[in-house]
């Protein structure tokens, strides 16, 4: 069983934290894209066959896909900003051992090492869960959700600067420059989460899943240089599948696991994680398609002939759509609830994809494409993370936050396989060089479009909330009442010391009957406390704070529109429910 506990008072949150925060994963988003004005260029740079040198890419797509649910869980334990911070400097180390090196063994590890930032965005979502007041947090986690787009749209233009009128190690030099900054600037504004996870942090279970997800993810990015059907490409599957399947036993018997499986199969967790992989797989066609679309010359029939900056500046409006898109997202969950606006993304993401289509024979067209296509992956983007933080204990937020980043890689890792093999396939080859077609682009929209078809099936079976959502309200008059209706269907009570006086800061947690945490929360200046219920049946309430031993006190809730009123005195009298 794992509970929550308060270990420090925490900082009093600025009003920096959100872009503070959110500039840390545009700065992950930044390094994943960093080479791709260059990667046609890779193997010359590096002196290498075009094979060896797509490790530089793979390399940082499994080191990020391993350290996501890693960091997010080492958060939850020992601290979500202490995590951040070394999740960024560790990218730091790797973009300056990139930038000092055109050897490619070199380079491979310098990029293994930059994909350990990956675990920014789940710990930067639990920060924000943590320390942030409701009416501020729907808004917020959909920023940092939707920051992984905005760095990619941002840095894509950037980048090709950078690389036509500058060495090519300059792009690692200002990774990590930026990564630099990020942890200062953590450093200054971000304090110290109060939330930890009570346990030991599970290294079985971490090199079970480590080892399952580098065997299912090297066949998916090297299966069209190995062949589909190739021994080596099929024994990394069945060995994948196998070395999951252990790991999957072992992380149920497990007291304390790294990812808890009986609350990811939760219908509210499970189909949200599906949905992200379907998402992931959309957003990632378009980053493969237009700029190629963009550069192909005039000659080809079809091409439109731009330069590499300008193709980066004509896809930059689908980053910086999904950053506007944040608020619009706040004001439509609050009214509406997230599921409804993951569906809403999901049908503009389609549209998008359906009228590109016949959008592909002039640059302003493929603006109009990303500009659509950045509205719908920024409200589905934005819809994920507040469902998850909505469905499990807030002692699993880095952790549950860590799996649905990974679904997404893993969404998108798919994607450039498919849509890879599917350009090369359907590619002609003009002078020893293959050249896509239409017809392949045309082919790309429409896996696209299969893949949110799929995604929203997978929405429409999450379930309706039970009560009131926690991450709705985008006003404090709608937090209030959020609050109100929290309040009839749960406890409520004070965290009083031994003398009678309130203790503020306590940390308050709700566990059922099967011993699982069902809720948290801390006590406010007054000792008071509200722990909404799933449902009727009998609970315990457990109260901790600093300077006071623990205190736990059992109580029953009917079901009925009605609080219990619950006082705990801390260190141990008890007051009985009434």
């Amino acid at each position: 069983m794992t509970h929550t506990t308060t270990e420090q008072p925490a900082r009093r949150a600025s009003g920096a934290l959100v872009p503070v925060l959110a500039f840390a994963g545009i700065v992950v988003a930044v390094m994943q894209t960093l080479l791709v004005p260059v990667i046609k260029d890779l193997p010359q740079l590096l002196d290498t066959a075009p094979s060896n040198a797509t490790w530089v890419l793979t390399s940082t797509l499994l080191s990020g896909a391993v350290a996501t649910p890693i960091m997010g869980r080492l958060g939850d334990l020992y601290g979500k900003r202490r995590m951040l911070i070394l999740s960024l400097g560790v990218m730091v180390v790797g973009a300056l051992v990139s930038a000092l090196t055109s050897d490619l063994l070199t380079m491979i590890a310098g990029r293994t090492l930059q994909g350990f930032a990956m675990g920014a965005i789940p710990l930067g979502i639990g920060l924000m869960r943590d320390m942030l007041p409701r009416e501020k947090l729907g808004s917020a986690m959909a920023l940092m959700s939707s920051s992984i787009g905005v760095g990619g749209g941002l840095a894509l233009p950037l980048a090709a600067l950078v690389a036509q009128h500058a060495d090519w190690h300059a792009l690692f030099y200002g990774a990590a420059g930026l990564g630099a900054l990020s942890i200062l600037l953590t450093l200054l504004v971000v304090p110290e989460s109060p939330m930890r996870a009570e346990g030991s942090f599970d290294v079985l279970g971490a090199a079970g899943l480590s080892a399952g997800l580098v065997l299912f993810l090297l066949p998916i990015t090297k299966g069209s240089d190995w062949g589909w059907t190739s021994g080596t490409t099929l024994g990394l599957f069945a060995a994948s599948a196998v070395v999951l399947l252990l790991w999957g036993v072992f992380e149920l018997r497990v007291q304390a696991p790294l990812v808890d499986l009986r609350t990811t199969a939760r219908p509210a967790v499970l189909f949200t994680n599906l949905a992200s992989i379907m998402v992931g797989v959309s957003f990632y066609v378009v980053s493969l398609v237009l700029p190629q679309l963009l550069q192909l010359p005039k000659a080809t029939g079809y091409g439109l002939g731009q330069s590499m900056v300008v193709a980066g500046l004509l896809v930059a409006p689908l980053g910086l759509t999904m950053m506007v898109t944040a608020p619009v997202y706040a004001r439509l969950s609050a009214k509406y609830g997230p599921k409804v606006t993951l569906i809403l993304g999901m049908l503009i993401i389609a549209i998008g994809y359906g009228a590109g289509l016949g959008l592909m024979s002039a640059a302003w067209q493929s603006l109009v494409i990303a500009v659509l296509l950045g509205a719908g992956i920024g409200l589905a983007y934005s819809s994920l993370p507040a469902l998850i933080v909505g469905a499990v204990p807030a002692s699993e937020t880095g952790a549950a936050n860590g799996l649905n980043t990974l679904m997404r890689s893993i969404g998108t890792s798919v994607s450039s396989a498919v849509i890879g093999m599917v350009l090369a396939n359907t590619a002609n080859t003009v002078n020893g060089v293959e050249i896509p077609t239409m017809h392949g682009f045309r082919v790309s929209f429409l896996i696209a479009t299969g893949a949110v078809a799929v995604g929203l099936l997978m929405a429409l079976f999450l379930p309706k909330p039970n009560r009131a959502p926690q991450l709705r309200a985008s006003s404090e008059e709608d937090a209030n009442i959020e609050r109100a209706e929290e309040v009839l269907r749960g406890f409520r009570g004070r965290v009083l010391d031994a003398e009678g006086a309130p203790v503020s800061r306590a940390k308050v947690t709700l566990i059922d009957r099967r011993g699982r945490q069902a809720g948290a929360t801390l006590s406010e200046e007054d000792g008071s406390y509200v722990l909404a219920v799933p449902g009727e049946g009998a609970y315990v309430v457990a109260a901790r704070a600093v300077g006071h031993g623990p205190l736990a006190s059992s109580a029953t809730h009917g079901g009925e529109e009605r609080p219990v009123d619950l006082d705990l005195s801390l260190p141990g009298e008890q007051v009985a429910a009434h």
